[in-house]
């Protein structure tokens, strides 16, 4: 396996009545595997087994039972129906016999064309280069995150307040997002963008983990080649929980994919 393409490191098997899967470390953060990648290989087995006439994620609803380990995992996909437009369908991935992660998603054909109607602006960005690239540690994190060998994440100053011991507390983060093996994204790895790192957490002087406990993710159309502007803000946090919407939009000012997910984190003693 060419380990850190996309491709590659959601791909699986068939195995008489399940998939197989090698789950990559690099697709991680601070050691654990990152929710967005599980639910794109979950959502790769789920499309070979059964999409047919519908090959593309548009709905995903992600509950996270317990962290998998990387290495390999078994994905059983269980048909819950097709129609005209859409098929639906449940997906776990187990380890051991246990269950990890179970979701259930709606398979559509998406396309490129825009909206009819749209009421959301993108984001308002620094020109990529002007915004720096996200290291391999994050800046003001404790644990490493081998995701950003593998995304090129570049975060726009005017979010960054927190490396300098200064947080917006707006609870807002933004930046540009392109696949670090030049591959365009596609309906199946903006589920990636969708869980991005750091949390919006870090814009409230909250760092560090924020593991994911269910998330749900709408891919709206295919997205045009080049870069996501994606934008992350919290609403709420309340007793170590806290919320997360994201919105990402394409080369072509496209919104092409949302999401929603409640996380845990630390809260101060």
């Amino acid at each position: 396996m060419d380990m850190g393409a996309f491709r590659e490191a959601v791909s699986v098997v068939r195995r008489g009545d399940a998939y197989e899967a090698d789950l990559d470390p690099q697709w991680s953060v601070g050691g654990k595997l990152h929710g967005g990648y599980l639910l794109a290989v979950m959502g790769r087995a789920v499309c070979d087994g059964v999409g047919g006439d519908h090959p593309h994620p548009s709905v995903v609803s992600g509950l996270f039972v317990a962290a998998p380990t990387p290495g390999s995992a078994e994905i059983h996909v269980e048909s819950l129906r097709t129609g005209r437009s859409t098929t639906q369908a449940r997906a776990r991935l187990t380890q051991g016999g246990a269950v990890r992660v179970e979701a259930l998603i709606t398979l559509e054909r998406l396309e490129e064309a825009g909206a009819w109607w749209a009421g959301l602006e993108p984001v308002d960005l620094r020109e990529e280069h002007e915004c720096p690239r996200t290291p391999l540690v994050v800046p003001g994190g404790e644990f490493p995150v081998p995701l950003m060998e593998v995304v090129e994440q570049r975060l726009d100053p005017d979010h960054l307040g927190f490396l300098s011991g200064s947080p917006s507390r707006r609870g807002v983060v933004a930046g540009w997002h392109r696949l670090a093996d030049g591959s365009d994204w596609d309906p199946l790895s903006l589920l990636v963008a969708l869980d991005p790192v750091p949390s919006a957490g870090f814009d409230l002087d909250l760092p560090g983990w924020a593991p994911t406990i269910q998330m749900s993710a709408y891919i709206r159309r295919v997205p045009a080649p080049g870069p996501l502007r994606v934008r992350t803000y919290a609403a709420d946090v309340t007793k170590g929980r806290m919320d997360e919407t994201v919105y990402a939009w394409d080369s072509k000012d496209r919104l092409v994919a949302q999401a929603t997910q409640l996380a845990a984190i630390r809260m101060p003693a």
